[in-house]
Order: structure tokens, then C-alpha cells, then sequence
């Protein structure tokens, strides 16, 4: 997204309501109040029928259009063209040079040229009404994600979205909503739910191997001062100009998104309730007094985002999940990656393990040990391509094949809401010093059946 579009989107969102909304901090006291108390209301009622179980058409050839073509989508749209019965159609973005650049890609890999949307901000929209797409991708700044998904399901587009699908309640609300009215499927690509360790340790939490299951944790602590303070990577501030907004985690799903699927959440249990804190927000601007000269554009903003949250996730079966955030000071990545049970425990950030009766003496183990209870995606492909070590392949690679053989996609917009539902109630319940707030059930009751999800299995064919 061009800086133009990022500014008119932050005008435009100022002053609304928190946890409905409220992105900007002069009416954020007045809001939590209304935001609080629309958290804890009562589902809307169903507008459609539940999209849980529902395959995709199969087809032979799936026809994706891509919307923005920064860092993020200017990279994954070489994985689309790595896979076999995909075509790129159509690529968007507002900047030509971006959108001619991809093209450049699609024609290099042997398919035609693919159509160029790059007439400004909005022209995602003659995208998403072409009558050739069956996929829309929208990897864009995250205050566009609501209306480009939206915008993909009005015009009967099935559409992934980049991390996290949305910034609102009311949104999250919208997208379960048209889901399914315009039975499309709404996924979040959360990719690192595909990653090596998570999806083994997937496999061996529904075999048993950590006895009864009973907390978990997950993270985004991540050092992006630098990223964030450099123009040439995030066009424009709208990454850091988040933090002048909201006081909670702003990107959840990376940490939340397995630890959900280990607990089974939306399938067998839900999360009932989100208890938040967050530390001074001094990291930013440190980091801006000793690295920015004077008559920086960053000076004119003041940070309000925690340097680090802490929250804690209550599920209806009594499981605690711990979820961190932190992108403002200096520390090693970890996305934590904990899982524990009656039987043991695995911890990620190095990898280890202690489960009985494998282990004894209160000393870790090599996770390495447990490789046979790979995921069947990683016995195929051993050494994927791709960034982050290969999630980004596998995710796309799953997406394509239930896609092409009319499977049930792994997740839906009901993970989607539940896995970025953190980013608003999180700022609402710093906000009320840790309070309490209850987590929508955006499956409507279908959360108390258990179904398949990344945990999958091998298709026949």
C-alpha cells in the first residue's frame, strides 16, 4: 500500500470504538467501556450456514490474483508459481513498478502475462470482480486486510490473508458473517503452523504422547526496531504507526495459531477469555533518540504500544495459554512454542523435551529423537523451498491441494477471527489493568465437535 492510502486509513479509523475498533488514542478511554462490553454481548445471529466442513469445489487449475507485492507478497507469489495446477491471473498493487515486477515473474515461469491492477489505492476492487480468479491473496499493510477480504467475498473469491486478518471486533464479526453467506472461505495464512516442530508436535499431542493436555504458550518476540525505522523495508511508517495506536499484541497468530490447533480449539474446546498486560512503551523511542537525526518524521509520534504483553487465554475446558509480544527491544526470536500435559512437556527456542516414560532425572531431551512423528507434509517434502525454513511452501503447497482435490481447507474463518481476536481485546484489558475479557465463540456452538484440521490426513490421491 502506497503511504497516501496508509495515512487516509489511519484518519479514517481515528476515534472509533477499541475493542469494535479504536485505532486512535484521543477517544481510547471513552471507547474501552463500549468495547468491553460488545466483547462480552451475545453472538450475532447466524446470517448464513456454518462454513465448518465445507470442501472446496474441486477444479484442476486454481486461479489466484495476488494483492500487494511488498517484501511479503513479492516473495510468496514465487512459491504460487513453484506449484504445479496454479495460475497468476491477475497482481495489484499501487505501486507499478511492484505490480510490473511480478508480472515479470509469471511470464518467466512459462504463463501468460497476467493482468496489472496498479491504478491507485482502490483498484484492488477490478481485481477481485474478474469472473478468472478462484483465490484471492492480500498480503498488504493490515489496516487494509479487512476491506480487501471483504472485497474478495462480495464478488465470490475464495481469500487467504496475511497476518492478522483484521484490527476489529465488528470486523472479525463481518468476515465470519460473509463467509458464510457468500460460502467462500475466509483463511488466515498463518504459516507457521506448518512449521517443522509444530505440526510434530501436533501429532504427538492427538496421539497422546503429553497425557491429558493442559497449558501452552506461544509468542512474536521479535527485535523489528531496525525493520521498523527503515523506509526502504515497510514503505512508510504504517508498521511502526501502529504502536502510536494500540497498547496490546499486535500480531498474536504466530504464537497463538499452534497452540490453538494443539489444544483443538474451535474443535473439541474453545477459548473462553483473554486477561492482558503490558509494560511502558519506552523501547521505540530509545532506539529513535539514538538512531534518528533531528527532523525525522518519527519525531512527531508518540508510542503507546506496550514493549512487551502478556496475556493469558482461558479455554472452556480450563487449558491456560500464555501469549507474548514484543518487536521494541533488543532480545533473540522466539516464538516460545510450549506445549504441556500430565505426561511431560516440550519447550521450543532450542528445542527439547521431557515427556515419561521417555525421560527421567528432571533432565531435557533431544526433540530430535521424535522425528517418525513428522507430519506427512514434511516426510514428502524434507528440504522445502521457500522462506522460513519452508513453512511458507508447505502452507501455500496445502492450500493448493485441497483446493484441487475439493478437501476442507486445514482452517477457516473461524480460526481466522479466533487467532486475531487478541489484537483488540488485548489493548481493551491492558487498558483495564489485566481485566478479564470474555472471547467470542465465532463458531456459533459448532466448537463442541471435534473435526480434522492442520493434524490431516494423507489424501488418496
Amino acid at each position: 500500500m502506497s503511504r497516501r492510502s496508509v495515512l487516509r486509513g489511519s484518519a479514517g479509523v481515528a476515534g472509533a470504538g477499541l475493542a469494535f475498533g479504536a485505532l486512535g488514542t484521543g477517544t481510547a478511554a471513552a471507547a474501552d467501556g463500549a468495547g468491553a462490553a460488545a466483547a462480552s454481548s451475545p453472538a450475532p445471529a447466524r446470517q448464513g450456514h456454518t462454513m465448518v466442513g465445507v470442501p472446496f469445489q474441486r477444479r484442476s487449475t486454481v486461479r489466484v490474483g495476488i494483492i500487494g507485492l511488498g517484501n511479503r507478497g513479492g516473495s510468496m507469489i514465487d512459491l504460487f508459481l513453484a506449484l504445479p495446477g496454479v495460475q497468476v491471473r491477475a497482481v495489484c498493487d499501487p505501486v507499478r513498478a511492484k505490480a510490473e515486477r511480478a508480472a515479470a515473474k509469471v511470464t518467466a515461469a512459462g504463463q501468460p502475462a497476467p493482468a496489472l491492477y496498479a491504478n491507485g489505492d482502490d483498484d484492488y476492487e477490478n481485481l477481485c470482480r474478474r469472473g478468472d480468479i478462484d483465490l484471492v491473496y492480500v498480503a498488504t499493510p493490515w489496516e487494509a486486510h479487512f476491506e480487501m477480504a471483504k472485497s474478495a467475498l462480495l464478488h465470490g473469491k475464495h481469500v487467504g490473508v496475511e497476518c492478522p486478518i483484521a484490527m476489529r471486533l465488528d470486523e472479525l464479526w463481518a468476515l465470519v458473517d460473509l463467509s458464510e453467506r457468500t460460502r467462500r472461505h475466509c483463511m488466515q495464512l498463518e504459516n507457521c503452523v506448518y512449521g517443522r516442530n509444530e505440526m510434530r508436535v501436533l501429532r504427538m499431542a492427538h496421539a497422546g504422547k503429553f497425557g491429558e493436555l493442559l497449558h501452552g504458550a506461544g509468542a512474536y518476540n521479535h527485535d523489528l526496531r531496525q525493520l521498523m525505522f527503515d523506509p526502504d523495508y515497510y514503505e512508510g511508517p504504517w508498521r511502526r504507526q501502529w504502536h502510536t495506536r494500540l497498547r496490546g499484541d499486535l500480531y498474536p497468530n504466530h504464537g497463538f495459531g499452534p497452540v490453538a490447533n494443539y489444544l483443538d480449539v474451535n474443535r473439541g474446546d474453545r477459548v473462553v477469555s483473554i486477561s492482558s498486560f503490558g509494560t511502558p512503551a519506552l523501547g521505540l523511542a530509545e532506539y529513535r533518540e539514538a538512531n534518528m537525526p533531528a527532523g525525522d518524521p518519527s519525531w512527531k509520534e508518540s508510542y503507546i504500544g506496550s514493549d512487551r504483553t502478556i496475556s493469558m487465554v482461558r479455554t472452556a475446558k480450563g487449558r491456560v495459554i500464555r501469549l507474548e509480544h514484543d518487536v521494541s527491544t533488543p532480545h533473540p526470536y522466539s516464538r516460545i512454542n510450549s506445549l504441556g500435559g500430565t505426561k511431560g512437556v516440550f519447550e521450543d527456542y532450542p528445542a527439547r523435551i521431557y515427556i515419561e516414560p521417555d525421560h527421567t532425572n528432571h533432565q531435557w531431551g533431544s526433540f530430535a529423537r521424535y522425528a517418525d512423528w513428522d507430519h506427512w507434509l514434511w516426510k514428502e517434502h524434507s528440504n522445502p523451498p521457500g522462506g522460513h525454513g519452508g513453512m511458507d511452501y508447505l502452507m501455500v503447497y496445502r492450500l493448493i491441494q485441497c483446493m484441487r482435490l475439493g478437501l476442507v481447507p486445514d482452517f477457516d474463518v473461524y480460526d481466522a477471527a479466533t487467532w486475531t481476536a487478541p489484537v483488540p481485546l488485548s489493548h481493551t484489558s491492558i487498558r483495564a489493568k489485566g481485566a478479564p475479557l470474555p472471547i467470542p465463540d465465532f463458531t456459533r456452538g459448532e466448537w463442541k465437535k471435534p473435526r480434522a484440521g492442520v493434524d490431516s490426513v494423507k489424501p488418496s490421491s
